[in-house]
């Protein structure tokens, strides 16, 4: 193999011989596969594709180190037909196994050598372009450091524009599985020599660009995203002040505008992001002046993006001689230190004593007064429902306060007649209390309040609520507390009281929690229990097991006071409230609501109709640009295919489920955030099941 490259390095380019040269390299890449099929699969295991690339490897080291020798003894021949054969290895996805030899020995041999280094560069040179990004992207990956990078590659990116596109283009803005310390090698070969630092600047002009624009921070994934804002810390990392001066503008410019689309996002890790990356922007274009500083939890994530900031130097040895000269240094001032320190010891009581006679002398020689025996004055609350609304309307006595609003939920349960007849004054205070003084855990205090009133009394509580969800001057965080509650309430509805009691005896937390729609469908419990209790032999009468809890399903009868107004008006914006607007991340938490009020409506009344209604708003945001709302709309057909009984589905809504089925796959193959992919997966899954599921039903 050797001979033969070697034979074609050595022939000049003469007519006709580029087919010649074109079928033998077919032969070279394709040797495996030809063997396998002669010989019918029982070829030697040196033509195996993990045991032959590496050894074309070693040839081809063979055959550039001939050419070495031919160059020395000032012979002329052609590196092109060994370029040929790396580019098309590489182009066949073997670049792990042929530059797993090369890269290590070209290190080696280009270390001192100048020869050897122009080899190296032309045999990557001559790689045709339509080759070049599987060699540029088996280099980079390969090696273990930009310096190293920067000697195998040498001006690559100068020369080659094909080159130049797959370092600043597509590694970096069209691609994102890529580790970090392949950024680093890349970057850090563009920062190496001055021709290849304008395009380090022009990478972090597009970068940023990229990074600062509203529509890629929508519609790209949190991966790509993490990946882009890495590019820019080490991209940062490597500019000079002179470079930084030149485009600062440029530079807070982008900031201001990056930050705001990353801020605006639903997902927090979206907006961490955008606050890491403005806050290292800010500390390099302002190094005298103040900076942008955000409050986000130190996680690993945070730590290793500021990392990125800085270079860590090369590990520089140190010769043995130096470190001897030090050691002597350090024995000859060992008996001063010593002698130092027996001077320090003696000279200490001397401090003392002198500390001692300078103290001042304390006039405070007042006698503490004794409070071991008083007590702490109890505030009494109030024992009826009114003089509570009184207390929290118009006291001045925050003790008393206090004590009403930790009081409040325990007297609205145990007083449920006197709760209904001031119901919705009492959720009008509950929705607009806000903390006078510090109380510990104030907003779950008053969250679970406004629970009780509304478990208490649900339809009045119910139409108040949902009709202040779409009224003027209300925060966004109130709407969102309405929420919460409402979710919250619908729970405790729906289950038993004593099931309520034994397993949500803590407070409810003010979360929405997904429903998993494709978990239930698997019905594994009922299953099991089945099959152990025909397994059984009982010898007793009367209850063997603990029966569940059971009762009435409260919710049953007020569930369509829950749902309906939620859904009605989302469409019309307000002069404070846009939902379909910037106001996203309302929408996404109120998206969530519904699936969740969805999925506790089964077996209820009103459950067809709710259905009806939950597909055609799904079906009117479903292109929506926010992935948060694009789960919530996902859990929403997770809860309709589990509660809406399978009948009706096949009765009322054929049409929209087909069409339903058939954005799920489009959502499953196109769209970019991972959870949505895998949330329409789930769907279709369930989909299938149900539709099994009836097939087996005897008519």
């Amino acid at each position: 193999m050797s001979a033969l490259l070697w034979e074609v390095c050595q022939q000049p380019v003469q007519v006709g011989s580029q087919e010649l040269q074109e079928a033998l390299l077919n032969r070279i890449v394709c040797l495996p596969n030809h063997v396998s099929n002669k010989l019918e699969g029982k070829n030697p295991p040196v033509f195996f594709p993990q045991n032959y690339f590496p050894f074309l490897g070693g040839t081809i080291i063979q055959v550039l180190q001939k050419i070495s020798d031919s160059l020395r003894g000032g012979l002329d021949c052609s590196i092109c037909f060994v370029s040929h054969v790396l580019g098309k290895v590489c182009i066949h996805g073997r670049q792990k196994e042929i530059l797993g030899i090369l890269v290590p020995s070209l290190m080696e041999l280009t270390k001192s050598d100048c020869i050897w280094q122009r080899i190296c560069w032309r045999l990557v040179e001559y790689v045709p372009d339509r080759w070049m990004e599987a060699v540029v992207l088996g280099f980079v990956q390969q090696t273990p450091g930009a310096d190293v990078l920067s000697r195998l590659l040498g001006n690559l990116v100068v020369k080659s524009m094909k080159a130049q596109f797959v370092v600043t283009q597509k590694m970096l803005l069209l691609q994102y599985g890529h580790t970090t310390a392949v950024l680093q090698n890349l970057l850090g070969y563009l920062a190496l020599d001055s021709l290849r630092r304008a395009l380090l600047i022009k990478a972090l002009q597009e970068l940023l660009e990229t990074w600062s624009s509203s529509s890629a921070v929508r519609h790209s994934p949190p991966e790509q995203q993490q990946y882009i804002s890495k590019a820019i810390l080490i991209c940062l990392s490597h500019l000079k002040e002179t470079e930084i001066e030149s485009c600062r503008q440029e530079l807070l410019t982008s900031m201001m505008e990056g930050v705001k689309c990353h801020l605006d996002s639903s997902l927090p890790q979206i907006r961490h992001l955008g606050m890491i990356v403005a806050e290292s922007i800010s500390a390099k274009i302002n190094t005298d002046g103040p900076v942008l500083k955000f409050q986000y939890e130190e996680n690993d994530e945070a730590r290793e993006l500021k990392s990125l900031l800085v270079q860590t130097p090369p590990f520089c040895a140190v010769s043995s001689l130096a470190c001897d000269d030090r050691n002597e240094k350090a024995d000859s001032a060992l008996p001063v230190v010593l002698e130092s320190n027996d001077k320090s010891h003696a000279a200490a009581p001397v401090m003392l004593d002198e500390e001692q006679n300078t103290e001042l002398d304390s006039d405070d020689d007042l006698i503490p007064y004794d409070m071991s025996e008083d007590k702490e004055v109890k505030i009494k609350a109030p024992v009826y429902i009114r003089d509570c609304i009184e207390v929290l309307t118009g006291c001045e006595d925050m003790d008393k306060w206090e004590a009403t609003v930790k009081a409040l939920e325990s007297l609205v349960r145990k007083n449920p007649e006197a709760t209904r007849e001031v119901s919705v004054e009492l959720a009008k205070i509950l929705l607009h209390l806000e903390e006078k003084t510090y109380i510990e855990g104030f907003v779950e205090l008053r969250q679970r309040a406004q629970v009780a009133v509304l478990t208490t009394d649900p339809i009045p509580v119910a139409k108040y609520l949902t009709s202040q969800f779409y009224s003027l001057n209300y925060s966004l965080h109130q709407r969102m507390d309405i929420l919460d509650v409402l979710v919250l309430s619908a729970q405790e509805l729906s289950y038993p009281k004593s099931h309520w009691k034994t397993k949500h005896s803590g407070a409810p937390k003010p979360c929405i929690q997904l429903p998993h729609g494709s978990d239930s469908s698997k019905d594994w419990r009922r299953i099991v229990d089945e099959r152990i209790k025909n397994k059984t032999r009982r010898f007793a009468t009367g209850h063997s097991q603990v029966e569940l809890a059971s009762g009435p399903n409260e919710f049953n009868s007020v569930a369509g006071h829950f749902f309906f107004p939620l859904i009605q008006h989302f469409d019309r914006p307000l002069t404070t409230f846009d939902l379909l607007g910037e106001d996203h991340f309302v929408l996404g938490r109120l998206v969530h609501a519904l699936a969740v009020l969805m999925y506790l409506a089964v077996n209820t009344v009103a459950v067809a109709a709710m259905g009806k209604a939950l597909l055609e708003f799904v079906w009117a945001l479903r292109f929506h640009t926010d992935s948060y709302v694009r789960q919530g709309l996902l859990c929403c057909i997770s809860s309709l295919l589990f509660s809406v009984p399978a009948e009706c589905l096949l009765e009322d809504m054929t049409e929209e489920l087909l069409e339903t089925q058939s954005w799920l796959g489009d959502v499953v193959e196109k769209d970019p955030d991972g959870d949505c992919r895998r949330l329409a997966l789930q769907n279709l899954v369930f989909m299938e099941n149900l539709k099994k599921k009836l097939q087996a039903a005897p008519s």
